[in-house]
């Protein structure tokens, strides 16, 4: 396996310290804030490892406080409910004492119903696009903010529609489309694909808000968090394989944005859903 992926897939691993505790492993240290998504799929991965015969369907999440880069990060669930067809988890991401995350999840077993969802976006194949690419020979004397961006990007290809780093003039919509996989094939396993799913949700989807105003993630001056976040898994998926995701800005205003997700199969079958409200703040 690629090296790169691989070391996200270890920095998803979790030991279990008792029945319903868990603790993450320590990664990406460029930034003294953790990645939002990493304690998200970790979150998840520690929920699942809780429930058996069902897969997770929804999550909702808050961000409480940022999550200290340097040190692990213990997560504790809950067992909120075990039915017959859905099981419910509460977990509570905690450092120093202190909780910084918690998340409700949903779990169902498989079944069958009725299907519906409104058309794929109409958009080139990755085959058409360019990959992006970071420059690894410069990365050491890049700023950690970069260096974070490109660690996070690394285990995976990035096909962009859209500008993705550039600078955007002035009045560009919110939008941003990109086909993404990961650079090498994954074992099968349901859990691990959603949990790598929800690690790359958080990247670049609030940014979206920041294109109208000809701004970047990369601005000095900007103050970006993560407040909340959502995702709705509708069907089954690989993340080794392509997917589309389409992100868009819905409103900013108070210093909040919101923005929604989507993501799609090569298929064009609709597989995830995303939103997320974040801090957006101008120093």
């Amino acid at each position: 396996m690629d090296a790169a992926l691989a070391g996200l897939v270890r920095s998803l691993e979790l030991e279990r310290l008792e029945e319903n505790l868990f603790r993450g492993a320590i990664s990406d240290t460029h930034l003294k804030r953790v990645y939002g998504g990493k304690v998200l799929g970790e979150a998840i991965k520690a929920a699942q490892s809780t429930v058996e015969g069902r897969a997770v369907h929804s999550i909702h999440c808050y961000f409480l406080r940022e999550a200290d880069s340097t040190n692990p990060v213990i997560y504790e669930v809950e067992r909120s409910r075990d039915g017959r067809a859905f099981a419910a988890r509460r977990v509570t991401a905690i450092q120093y004492g202190r909780p910084i995350f918690t998340l409700e999840a949903s779990f169902q077993v498989e079944e069958s119903g009725i299907e519906y969802q409104g058309p794929a976006p109409q958009v080139p194949a990755p085959e058409e696009l360019a990959r992006v690419s970071f420059d690894q020979l410069n990365m050491t004397g890049a700023s950690p903010k970069v260096q974070r961006i490109a660690n996070i990007a690394a285990p995976f290809e990035l096909r962009p529609i859209d500008p993705y780093f550039s600078d955007p003039p002035k009045g560009t919509p919110p939008l941003r489309r990109v086909w993404l996989r990961t650079v090498d094939r994954l074992p099968d396993d349901l859990p691990l694909h959603r949990a790598m799913l929800a690690y790359l949700s958080d990247y670049g989807l609030i940014t979206t808000l920041l294109m109208p105003q000809g701004l970047r993630v990369l601005t000095e001056n900007i103050f970006l968090a993560s407040l909340d976040h959502a995702m709705w898994f509708h069907r089954p998926f690989r993340i080794d394989e392509w997917l589309l995701y389409v992100c868009e800005g819905v409103s900013s205003a108070g210093a909040r944005g919101l923005a929604r997700g989507s993501f799609y199969d090569r298929d064009g079958r609709l597989v995830v859903s995303v939103a997320q409200e974040g801090l957006i703040r101008v120093l």
